[in-house]
């Protein structure tokens, strides 16, 4: 009698244990193909430079990016890169319907290999005449130009960038090349 019960319990247990690994399984194949729909709709809102693209309350336009420099500001004043400045001169337009402010704190830019880059507020402050793309309010319509300044090594070359009109917002990727 004790051996028939032993063997019943041990018999369900194998067998709720095999019923659940196959609701694991399944769980597991419904999360991987959230994340592959999440990766197309990501790779669907990549823009190129000249582009407009949507994060949020703003679109950005980049204008351009230019690497490879040594120093921003003026002689008495400014900064000398670690490596090399890289300045992404950006347009931002507020399309939401209330102010909304452009931190250039929150932008990344990337490599091939996915090295993840953060800007560099302090160069930037030296890079624009009118400091823009630090904590600006921007109201509703509303847009400006700046540039967001990154320090990447010399031998680096950035592949895209990561707009976000907040630190928390998902962002939106622009293809630099």
């Amino acid at each position: 009698m004790r051996k028939t019960t032993t063997l019943a319990l041990l018999a369900t247990g194998l067998i709720a244990l095999g019923c659940g690994s196959g609701a694991a399984d399944k769980a597991s194949d419904s999360s991987s193909d959230k994340a592959g729909a999440k990766a197309e709709d990501k790779a669907a809102k990549t823009a190129k430079v000249g582009e407009a693209a949507r994060d949020g309350k703003f679109e950005f336009t980049v204008k351009s990016a230019k690497c490879g420099v040594a120093k921003v500001g003026s002689e008495p004043l400014g900064q000398k890169a670690q490596g090399q400045f890289c300045l992404v001169t950006v347009n931002v337009k507020n399309i939401g319907k209330e102010a909304q402010m452009f931190d250039g704190s929150s932008q990344k830019a990337y490599a091939a290999d996915g090295t993840e880059y953060s800007a560099d507020t302090g160069a930037a402050i030296y890079a624009n005449k009118n400091a823009e793309t630090f904590l600006n309010d921007i109201n509703p319509g509303n847009q400006v130009t700046g540039v967001v300044v990154f320090d990447i090594p010399k031998n680096v070359k950035l592949t895209k960038l990561e707009l976000h009109d907040s630190m928390f917002s998902g962002g939106v990727d622009v293809a630099l090349s």
